[in-house]
């Protein structure tokens, strides 16, 4: 079905907001003030259906070419706004972030989303940016990128994002069915490729509820991994220090935004010498390690990671801060028996996408720190953490938000959070 539609505000998820005869559509590949035509791509027959715009009647002047072939109606999920300028990408960004916060931490303030520069390595803004690919391999053995809310996989490795030569050989060799590639390129220059067994689970049977979640687990669970260039090790610098972690483990894909944020969070966190400070969710230990920085030998900083393999490296990593201690747990059980603990000054978080939650927040505020540094990358998750915070006593005092991945709809957001006066 096509249908000719204004095209109105941007939503959270990389679309414009739509209406046509009572019911809200959402459109991608469309920008505010837009008169397109788009094609309906999913209707389940609720108060809402999803639409792509397969042609633009009348332009917006931030339209450019688009810089991402692989994106465009019926294409990836890569680049949602690979059409539109990098100051509109930002704007249309702000103006997400904005909402989200208004709408469900009731809290109006003008939001900016700031680029993250590549010095003299080049402007993200065009490309190169991204320093970890996870790519997904076919039943004839080619690796490529999921469709929009599809299981298809397109073959087409043109996106702009991965760095110059991170693709280079990669659509010319055949990978197992079914596997997963994950590709990364160091602070060293040195590309790493990783294959992943294909998971232990069933094809896509349609609508069951319970074989999705399993699949899922399955996807996201342990898989045999085979190295196949590099060391699986990947090298990687933030404020001098240096780290090595798993090619496959997590790391910020953008490369410019490990230190950037790190930056953000030594300036923001501002530990006193001798001081308690906990990173919960800590990954390889970035943010703590500028923490034990500030809070000297005599303080002391506690992180916490599900992950044991992160723990591992950065306890490596940071093996010269004794101040410094990595435990392998999950920070909803580790905050239960923080109850009778000594309270922390200040406490950094970069929680998963879906946020840290009710219970995680209530427990991390009840000893009152004097900061919180909390970091998100989905601006609804994000916002609903806000407002439990502002629940439990605290008033943000900063906020900076970053275009962490150009060209896509995703931002990431951190805020300062004090005590309320």
């Amino acid at each position: 079905m096509l249908l000719e539609l204004r095209l109105g505000p941007p939503g959270h998820g990389g679309f414009c907001v739509a209406r046509h005869e009572g019911r809200v559509v959402f459109v991608r590949h469309g920008l505010p003030g837009e008169l397109v035509r788009a094609r309906v791509t999913e209707d389940r027959g609720k108060s809402f259906c999803r639409a792509e715009a397969v042609e633009v009647l009348e332009a917006s002047p931030d339209r450019v070419p688009a810089t991402c072939p692989v994106s465009g109606p019926g294409g990836a999920g890569c680049c949602d706004f690979s059409f539109a300028t990098p100051e509109a990408q930002r704007a249309l960004k702000a103006a997400v972030v904005t909402e989200q916060l208004r709408r469900l931490a009731e809290w109006e303030t003008k939001v900016t989303v700031e680029p993250i520069p590549l010095g003299d390595n080049g402007n993200s803004e065009t490309g190169g940016w991204r320093t970890r690919i996870r790519l997904v391999v076919d039943d004839e053995g080619r690796a490529g990128m999921h469709r929009y809310r599809s299981s298809d996989v397109i073959t087409d490795l043109r996106c702009p994002q991965p760095m110059a030569g991170a693709l280079d050989g990669i659509a010319d060799s055949r990978w197992t069915p079914g596997a997963e590639l994950v590709i990364a390129v160091d602070d060293d220059g040195l590309r790493h490729i990783v294959e992943l067994a294909p998971p232990k689970s069933g094809r896509r049977s349609g609508g069951d509820r319970r074989s999705t979640t399993a699949r899922r687990a399955a996807t996201h669970g342990p898989r045999p991994e085979r190295v196949i260039e590099g060391s699986g090790r990947a090298v990687q610098y933030v404020a001098g220090r240096r780290w090595e972690v798993s090619a496959t483990g997590f790391w910020q894909p953008h490369r410019g935004a490990a230190q950037w944020y790190s930056d953000v969070v030594a300036d923001w966190a501002d530990a006193s010498p001798g001081a308690l400070a906990w990173d919960l969710y800590s990954g390889a230990g970035v943010f703590a390690a500028r923490l034990a920085e500030q809070v000297g030998p005599e303080g002391s900083v506690l992180g916490v990671e599900s992950s044991r393999s992160a723990v591992a490296d950065g306890t490596a990593a940071l093996r010269d801060l004794p101040q410094a201690e990595l435990r392998a747990h999950r920070v909803e059980r580790w905050l239960d028996d923080r109850i009778l603990s000594a309270p922390p000054q200040v406490v950094v978080l970069d929680p998963p996408r879906a946020g840290a939650g009710k219970d995680v927040i209530t427990a991390l505020t009840a000893p009152l720190p004097a900061r919180i540094v909390h970091i998100g990358c989905d601006p609804a998750a994000f916002a609903r953490d806000l407002g439990l915070y502002r629940s439990a006593g605290y008033t943000p005092t900063h906020l900076r938000a970053f275009d962490a991945f150009p060209a896509t709809h995703h931002v990431e957001c951190l805020a300062l959070l004090e005590p309320t006066p």
